[in-house]
Protein backbone atom coordinates (compact mmCIF):
# COMPACT_ATOMS: atom_id res chain seq x y z
CA UNK A 1 0.00 0.00 0.00
CA UNK A 2 1.43 3.38 -1.03
CA UNK A 3 1.58 5.99 1.72
CA UNK A 4 1.60 9.63 0.60
CA UNK A 5 3.53 12.09 2.75
CA UNK A 6 4.80 15.66 2.69
CA UNK A 7 8.35 16.63 3.61
CA UNK A 8 9.39 19.75 5.54
CA UNK A 9 13.13 20.32 5.19
CA UNK A 10 14.91 22.66 7.59
CA UNK A 11 17.84 24.85 6.65
CA UNK A 12 21.18 24.70 8.39
CA UNK A 13 23.98 25.27 5.91
CA UNK A 14 26.31 22.31 5.43
CA UNK A 15 24.32 20.39 8.04
CA UNK A 16 21.78 19.95 5.23
CA UNK A 17 23.88 16.93 4.23
CA UNK A 18 22.01 15.12 7.03
CA UNK A 19 18.81 15.69 5.03
CA UNK A 20 20.61 14.34 1.95
CA UNK A 21 21.01 11.06 3.85
CA UNK A 22 17.40 11.07 5.04
CA UNK A 23 16.07 11.59 1.51
CA UNK A 24 18.46 8.98 0.11
CA UNK A 25 16.97 6.37 2.46
CA UNK A 26 13.33 7.44 2.03
CA UNK A 27 13.70 7.11 -1.73
CA UNK A 28 14.46 3.41 -1.26
CA UNK A 29 11.05 2.80 0.32
CA UNK A 30 8.76 2.32 -2.66
CA UNK A 31 5.70 2.33 -0.39
CA UNK A 32 6.35 6.03 0.30
CA UNK A 33 5.24 8.66 -2.19
CA UNK A 34 6.44 12.23 -1.59
CA UNK A 35 3.53 14.49 -2.52
CA UNK A 36 5.02 17.88 -1.60
CA UNK A 37 8.21 19.40 -0.21
CA UNK A 38 8.65 22.68 1.62
CA UNK A 39 12.24 23.72 2.19
CA UNK A 40 14.39 26.58 3.41
CA UNK A 41 18.06 27.30 2.70
CA UNK A 42 19.80 23.90 2.50
CA UNK A 43 16.32 22.39 2.64
CA UNK A 44 15.42 24.34 -0.50
CA UNK A 45 18.53 23.04 -2.27
CA UNK A 46 17.74 19.47 -1.23
CA UNK A 47 14.12 19.92 -2.31
CA UNK A 48 15.09 21.30 -5.71
CA UNK A 49 17.53 18.46 -6.34
CA UNK A 50 14.96 15.88 -5.24
CA UNK A 51 12.21 17.39 -7.40
CA UNK A 52 14.39 17.78 -10.51
CA UNK A 53 15.76 14.24 -10.31
CA UNK A 54 12.33 12.74 -9.63
CA UNK A 55 10.75 14.65 -12.53
CA UNK A 56 13.44 13.47 -14.93
CA UNK A 57 14.22 9.90 -13.91
CA UNK A 58 12.15 8.89 -10.89
CA UNK A 59 13.70 7.65 -7.66
CA UNK A 60 17.09 6.79 -9.16
CA UNK A 61 17.22 10.24 -10.72
CA UNK A 62 16.42 11.91 -7.39
CA UNK A 63 19.21 9.98 -5.66
CA UNK A 64 21.65 10.93 -8.40
CA UNK A 65 20.64 14.61 -8.32
CA UNK A 66 21.15 14.77 -4.54
CA UNK A 67 24.57 13.13 -4.86
CA UNK A 68 25.53 15.66 -7.54
CA UNK A 69 24.31 18.59 -5.44
CA UNK A 70 26.41 17.64 -2.43
CA UNK A 71 29.44 16.85 -4.59
CA UNK A 72 29.17 20.46 -5.82
CA UNK A 73 28.70 21.71 -2.26
CA UNK A 74 31.80 19.83 -1.09
CA UNK A 75 33.80 21.43 -3.87
CA UNK A 76 32.77 24.99 -2.96
CA UNK A 77 35.51 25.29 -0.35
CA UNK A 78 35.44 28.02 2.22
CA UNK A 79 37.67 31.01 2.95
CA UNK A 80 37.27 30.44 6.68
CA UNK A 81 39.53 27.38 6.86
CA UNK A 82 42.86 26.49 5.24
CA UNK A 83 43.17 23.67 2.68
CA UNK A 84 45.32 21.51 4.99
CA UNK A 85 42.26 20.43 7.01
CA UNK A 86 41.13 18.29 4.07
CA UNK A 87 43.47 15.55 5.31
CA UNK A 88 41.62 15.07 8.61
CA UNK A 89 38.97 12.44 9.37
CA UNK A 90 35.54 13.74 10.35
CA UNK A 91 35.68 13.22 14.15
CA UNK A 92 39.11 14.85 14.70
CA UNK A 93 37.93 17.65 12.43
CA UNK A 94 34.93 18.32 14.66
CA UNK A 95 37.22 18.67 17.67
CA UNK A 96 39.60 20.91 15.73
CA UNK A 97 36.82 23.20 14.55
CA UNK A 98 35.50 23.49 18.11
CA UNK A 99 38.91 24.54 19.34
CA UNK A 100 39.56 27.06 16.59
CA UNK A 101 36.04 28.46 16.28
CA UNK A 102 36.25 31.07 19.07
CA UNK A 103 39.36 32.50 17.46
CA UNK A 104 38.28 32.31 13.83
CA UNK A 105 39.24 35.59 12.19
CA UNK A 106 36.31 35.20 9.82
CA UNK A 107 33.84 35.06 12.72
CA UNK A 108 35.03 38.45 13.90
CA UNK A 109 35.22 39.83 10.38
CA UNK A 110 31.68 38.73 9.50
CA UNK A 111 30.34 40.71 12.45
CA UNK A 112 32.25 43.86 11.53
CA UNK A 113 32.39 43.84 7.71
CA UNK A 114 29.31 44.13 5.52
CA UNK A 115 29.08 41.80 2.49
CA UNK A 116 28.57 45.01 0.51
CA UNK A 117 32.11 46.13 1.40
CA UNK A 118 33.59 43.91 -1.32
CA UNK A 119 32.18 46.05 -4.12
CA UNK A 120 32.75 44.58 -7.61
CA UNK A 121 34.76 41.69 -6.11
CA UNK A 122 31.72 40.24 -4.33
CA UNK A 123 30.61 36.77 -5.45
CA UNK A 124 27.95 34.54 -3.93
CA UNK A 125 29.72 31.15 -3.60
CA UNK A 126 26.41 29.25 -3.85
CA UNK A 127 25.44 30.70 -7.23
CA UNK A 128 27.55 28.27 -9.34
CA UNK A 129 26.03 25.39 -7.35
CA UNK A 130 22.43 26.53 -7.82
CA UNK A 131 22.92 27.53 -11.46
CA UNK A 132 23.47 23.86 -12.33
CA UNK A 133 19.93 22.87 -11.41
CA UNK A 134 17.68 21.96 -14.33
CA UNK A 135 14.95 24.49 -13.61
CA UNK A 136 12.75 23.05 -16.32
CA UNK A 137 12.56 19.94 -14.12
CA UNK A 138 12.51 21.88 -10.83
CA UNK A 139 9.42 23.78 -12.01
CA UNK A 140 7.80 20.85 -13.84
CA UNK A 141 4.33 19.55 -13.02
CA UNK A 142 5.83 16.07 -12.58
CA UNK A 143 7.17 15.04 -9.20
CA UNK A 144 6.24 16.51 -5.81
CA UNK A 145 5.04 20.07 -5.35
CA UNK A 146 7.93 22.27 -4.20
CA UNK A 147 7.80 25.34 -1.96
CA UNK A 148 10.86 27.50 -1.25
CA UNK A 149 10.84 29.93 1.70
CA UNK A 150 12.62 33.30 1.93
CA UNK A 151 12.28 36.40 4.14
CA UNK A 152 11.38 39.83 2.77
CA UNK A 153 13.94 42.37 3.98
CA UNK A 154 11.44 45.23 3.71
CA UNK A 155 8.41 43.65 5.43
CA UNK A 156 9.96 40.87 7.51
CA UNK A 157 7.31 38.48 6.16
CA UNK A 158 7.81 35.01 4.75
CA UNK A 159 7.69 34.66 0.96
CA UNK A 160 6.97 31.24 -0.47
CA UNK A 161 8.07 30.60 -4.06
CA UNK A 162 6.42 27.78 -5.98
CA UNK A 163 5.96 26.52 -9.53
CA UNK A 164 7.61 28.69 -12.16
CA UNK A 165 8.55 31.29 -9.51
CA UNK A 166 11.38 29.00 -8.37
CA UNK A 167 14.66 30.13 -9.90
CA UNK A 168 18.34 30.47 -9.04
CA UNK A 169 17.53 33.74 -7.28
CA UNK A 170 14.64 32.24 -5.29
CA UNK A 171 16.87 29.46 -3.92
CA UNK A 172 19.76 31.85 -3.25
CA UNK A 173 17.31 34.12 -1.42
CA UNK A 174 16.22 31.21 0.75
CA UNK A 175 19.87 30.62 1.74
CA UNK A 176 20.96 34.27 2.06
CA UNK A 177 22.52 34.81 5.49
CA UNK A 178 22.66 38.63 5.70
CA UNK A 179 26.03 38.85 7.46
CA UNK A 180 27.64 36.71 4.75
CA UNK A 181 25.77 37.41 1.51
CA UNK A 182 24.27 40.44 -0.18
CA UNK A 183 20.46 40.39 -0.24
CA UNK A 184 18.94 38.73 -3.30
CA UNK A 185 16.80 41.12 -5.32
CA UNK A 186 13.79 39.69 -7.15
CA UNK A 187 11.11 41.59 -9.10
CA UNK A 188 7.59 41.40 -7.70
CA UNK A 189 5.47 39.86 -10.47
CA UNK A 190 2.42 41.91 -9.46
CA UNK A 191 3.95 45.35 -8.87
CA UNK A 192 7.14 45.12 -10.93
CA UNK A 193 9.07 46.55 -7.97
CA UNK A 194 12.38 45.01 -6.92
CA UNK A 195 12.22 43.33 -3.52
CA UNK A 196 15.17 42.17 -1.41
CA UNK A 197 15.26 38.83 0.40
CA UNK A 198 17.26 37.18 3.16
CA UNK A 199 17.39 33.64 4.51
CA UNK A 200 14.00 32.01 4.90
CA UNK A 201 14.99 30.57 8.27
CA UNK A 202 14.00 33.79 10.01
CA UNK A 203 10.32 33.42 9.08
CA UNK A 204 9.80 29.82 7.97
CA UNK A 205 12.33 27.07 8.68
CA UNK A 206 10.56 25.65 6.85
CA UNK A 207 7.08 27.11 6.36
CA UNK A 208 4.51 24.37 6.97
CA UNK A 209 1.36 26.19 5.85
CA UNK A 210 1.89 25.47 2.11
CA UNK A 211 1.34 21.80 2.98
CA UNK A 212 -2.18 22.35 4.28
CA UNK A 213 -3.86 22.25 0.84
CA UNK A 214 -6.82 19.89 0.80
CA UNK A 215 -5.35 17.76 -2.01
CA UNK A 216 -2.15 17.04 -0.07
CA UNK A 217 -1.85 14.21 2.48
CA UNK A 218 -2.18 14.83 6.21
CA UNK A 219 1.25 13.45 7.12
CA UNK A 220 4.16 15.90 7.39
CA UNK A 221 7.66 14.53 8.02
CA UNK A 222 9.87 17.31 9.40
CA UNK A 223 13.59 16.72 8.88
CA UNK A 224 15.01 18.71 11.76
CA UNK A 225 18.70 19.67 11.66
CA UNK A 226 18.69 22.37 14.35
CA UNK A 227 18.53 20.87 17.87
CA UNK A 228 15.33 21.85 19.64
CA UNK A 229 16.88 21.39 23.08
CA UNK A 230 20.27 21.58 24.77
CA UNK A 231 20.56 20.51 28.40
CA UNK A 232 23.53 22.70 29.33
CA UNK A 233 23.58 26.49 29.48
CA UNK A 234 26.23 27.78 27.06
CA UNK A 235 28.89 29.98 28.65
CA UNK A 236 31.68 30.29 26.07
CA UNK A 237 31.13 33.10 23.54
CA UNK A 238 31.02 30.74 20.57
CA UNK A 239 28.61 28.35 22.32
CA UNK A 240 26.29 31.25 23.18
CA UNK A 241 26.32 32.41 19.55
CA UNK A 242 25.64 28.87 18.41
CA UNK A 243 22.62 28.43 20.70
CA UNK A 244 21.20 31.83 19.72
CA UNK A 245 21.47 30.70 16.09
CA UNK A 246 19.62 27.46 16.83
CA UNK A 247 16.83 29.18 18.77
CA UNK A 248 16.41 31.84 16.06
CA UNK A 249 16.16 29.28 13.28
CA UNK A 250 13.76 27.03 15.20
CA UNK A 251 11.37 29.75 16.35
CA UNK A 252 9.18 29.91 13.23
CA UNK A 253 8.86 26.11 13.06
CA UNK A 254 7.90 25.94 16.73
CA UNK A 255 5.22 28.59 16.21
CA UNK A 256 3.62 26.57 13.42
CA UNK A 257 3.87 23.32 15.37
CA UNK A 258 2.20 25.02 18.34
CA UNK A 259 -0.64 26.14 16.05
CA UNK A 260 -1.01 22.59 14.72
CA UNK A 261 -1.12 21.27 18.28
CA UNK A 262 -3.81 23.84 19.16
CA UNK A 263 -5.97 22.81 16.20
CA UNK A 264 -5.52 19.14 17.09
CA UNK A 265 -6.71 19.84 20.63
CA UNK A 266 -9.78 21.74 19.40
CA UNK A 267 -10.68 18.88 17.07
CA UNK A 268 -10.17 16.28 19.81
CA UNK A 269 -12.37 18.24 22.24
CA UNK A 270 -15.04 18.72 19.62
CA UNK A 271 -14.74 22.50 19.93
CA UNK A 272 -14.03 22.72 16.22
CA UNK A 273 -16.03 20.88 13.60
CA UNK A 274 -13.99 18.29 11.73
CA UNK A 275 -13.22 19.30 8.16
CA UNK A 276 -13.02 23.02 8.91
CA UNK A 277 -9.23 22.86 9.28
CA UNK A 278 -6.71 20.27 8.22
CA UNK A 279 -5.65 17.80 10.90
CA UNK A 280 -1.95 17.42 10.17
CA UNK A 281 -0.10 14.34 11.43
CA UNK A 282 3.42 15.45 12.32
CA UNK A 283 6.49 13.21 12.35
CA UNK A 284 10.12 14.15 12.92
CA UNK A 285 13.41 12.70 11.74
CA UNK A 286 16.40 14.09 13.61
CA UNK A 287 19.62 13.23 15.41
CA UNK A 288 19.97 15.76 18.21
CA UNK A 289 22.84 13.80 19.79
CA UNK A 290 24.93 14.42 16.67
CA UNK A 291 23.73 17.96 16.02
CA UNK A 292 24.60 19.09 19.55
CA UNK A 293 28.20 18.12 18.80
CA UNK A 294 28.21 20.45 15.81
CA UNK A 295 28.11 24.24 15.68
CA UNK A 296 27.68 27.32 13.50
CA UNK A 297 31.22 26.72 12.26
CA UNK A 298 30.42 23.35 10.72
CA UNK A 299 27.31 24.85 9.11
CA UNK A 300 29.54 27.28 7.22
CA UNK A 301 32.32 24.89 6.20
CA UNK A 302 31.18 22.24 3.68
CA UNK A 303 34.08 19.81 4.24
CA UNK A 304 33.49 16.54 2.34
CA UNK A 305 34.42 14.33 5.31
CA UNK A 306 31.79 15.96 7.51
CA UNK A 307 29.21 16.03 4.70
CA UNK A 308 29.49 12.27 4.25
CA UNK A 309 29.39 11.71 8.02
CA UNK A 310 26.15 13.72 8.09
CA UNK A 311 24.72 11.81 5.12
CA UNK A 312 25.40 8.51 6.90
CA UNK A 313 23.76 9.84 10.08
CA UNK A 314 20.74 10.95 8.04
CA UNK A 315 20.33 7.53 6.46
CA UNK A 316 20.56 5.91 9.91
CA UNK A 317 17.95 8.28 11.37
CA UNK A 318 15.59 7.66 8.45
CA UNK A 319 16.06 3.90 8.77
CA UNK A 320 15.24 4.10 12.47
CA UNK A 321 12.12 6.15 11.73
CA UNK A 322 10.89 3.70 9.11
CA UNK A 323 11.44 0.69 11.39
CA UNK A 324 9.64 2.32 14.31
CA UNK A 325 6.92 4.34 12.58
CA UNK A 326 6.28 3.16 9.02
CA UNK A 327 2.93 1.68 10.06
CA UNK A 328 1.93 4.92 11.82
CA UNK A 329 2.05 6.98 8.62
CA UNK A 330 -1.49 7.86 7.61
CA UNK A 331 -2.81 6.66 10.97
CA UNK A 332 -1.05 8.19 13.98
CA UNK A 333 1.09 11.23 14.68
CA UNK A 334 4.50 10.23 16.08
CA UNK A 335 5.82 13.65 17.14
CA UNK A 336 4.63 14.37 20.69
CA UNK A 337 3.53 17.98 20.23
CA UNK A 338 1.55 17.97 23.46
CA UNK A 339 4.70 17.18 25.47
CA UNK A 340 6.71 19.65 23.42
CA UNK A 341 4.46 22.55 24.39
CA UNK A 342 3.36 21.49 27.87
Amino acid sequence: MVKRVNLALQGGGAHGAFTWGVLDRLLEDEELEIAAITGTSAGALNGAAFKAGMAREGRAGAKRALDQLWARMGAVGDMRMANWIAGFDANPLLNLLKLTAPFSPFDAMSQAVSPYSYGPFYRNPLKPVVDQFDFGAVCADAGPDLYVCATSVQTGKVRVFSGTEISTDAILASACLPHLFQAIEIPNAKTGEIEAYWDGGYTGNPALFPLFHADLPDDVIVVNINPLERKETPKAAHDILNRVNEISFNSSLLRELRAISFVQRLLAEGTMERGRMKRALVHMISDDALMTRLSVTTKLVPIPQILFMLKTAGRTAAERFLIEHHDDIGVNQTADLEAMFS
